[in-house]
C-alpha cells in the first residue's frame, strides 16, 4: 500500500513485532531456537512497512511488543476471547503448534503484562480514533495482517483447501457491505484471489466503540505470507 489515505482512516498493526523484552524471557520454557522458530511462524512479518510506507505516523499504531508477550489482538478478559480454550487468550499458553510455550504466570505477572503493554497500546488505538472522530466525525480502522499459506495447528479456521492471495475481514456492525465489496474488488482488480471472511474473520475498533459508535468503520485485511517473505525465515522476497 502507499501514501494517499485521507486522515480519518487508523491502521492498526498487532503482531509485526518479534521484540521479547530481555526481563520477559524467563517467562518462556522453550529453547532459544524454539523460540526464534515460532517468531518466525507467528509474527506477521512487515506489515508495518507493507501497509504504513508514506502515511502519517499519528495515523498508525502499532503494537511495540511480539504477540508471544501480549496479544493486543485478543480480548482482555479469557472469559470473551474463543481463543483462550486453547491456551491462546491475550497472554499465550503453548505455541503455534499447542505445545507448552510458557510457564503458568501468577496474577500479578499477568496483569504487568497488562498494564505495561496491552492496556497503553489500546489507549494509543482509542486516542488515534477519538482523533479522527473529533475533527472528521467518521473513522476507518484498517486492521493489518499477514497469514501463513499452510494453516498452523493453532488455527480455528479452515485447514484443507488452497488459501487466498488476501483475505477481507468484516464486521456485520461496523463494516457496511459496499465497504467490503469495494476492498475485495480492488484487491481482485490486481489479479489477486479474493475471500471475504475465510480463513479468518472479524475486524477490530476500540472496546469504547464497539457496536456502539457507526461513524467508527472496520476493515481487516490479511496478506498471504506466500506473496512476499520466505516463510521458512521470515525474510523478504
Amino acid at each position: 500500500m502507499n501514501e494517499g489515505f485521507p486522515p480519518w482512516v487508523v491502521f492498526h498493526v498487532p503482531h509485526d513485532s518479534v521484540h521479547v523484552p530481555p526481563e520477559l524471557r524467563a517467562q518462556f520454557t522453550v529453547s532459544d531456537d524454539d523460540l526464534t522458530q515460532e517468531l518466525v511462524q507467528m509474527t506477521d512479518h512487515l506489515t508495518l512497512a507493507l501497509f504504513t510506507w508514506g502515511v502519517q505516523k499519528t495515523q498508525v499504531v502499532c503494537a511495540p511488543v511480539s504477540r508471544l508477550v501480549v496479544d493486543v489482538e485478543r480480548f482482555e478478559d479469557d472469559a470473551d476471547e474463543p481463543m483462550a480454550a486453547r491456551g491462546m487468550g491475550a497472554i499465550y499458553a503453548v505455541t503455534s503448534s499447542l505445545k507448552p510455550l510458557r510457564r503458568p504466570l501468577h496474577p500479578a505477572e499477568r496483569e504487568a503484562l497488562m498494564q505495561d503493554y496491552y492496556r497503553p497500546h489500546h489507549a494509543k488505538l482509542e486516542a488515534a480514533v477519538s482523533a479522527a472522530l473529533d475533527h472528521h466525525d467518521r473513522c476507518l480502522v484498517i486492521d493489518c495482517h499477514s497469514f501463513p499459506s499452510v494453516a498452523l495447528p493453532y488455527e480455528l479456521a479452515c485447514k484443507v483447501g488452497d488459501r487466498p492471495d488476501i483475505c477481507i475481514g468484516t464486521d456485520e456492525f461496523h463494516t457496511p457491505a459496499e465497504w467490503a465489496e469495494a476492498f475485495a474488488a480492488t484487491f481482485r482488480g490486481e489479479g489477486w484471489s479474493v475471500n471475504l471472511n475465510e480463513p479468518f474473520a472479524g475486524a477490530l475498533v476500540p472496546s469504547s466503540r464497539y457496536r456502539q459508535d457507526r461513524r467508527v468503520s472496520a476493515v481487516m485485511v490479511e496478506i498471504n505470507r506466500r506473496l512476499y517473505i520466505h516463510e521458512q525465515y521470515g525474510t523478504p522476497l
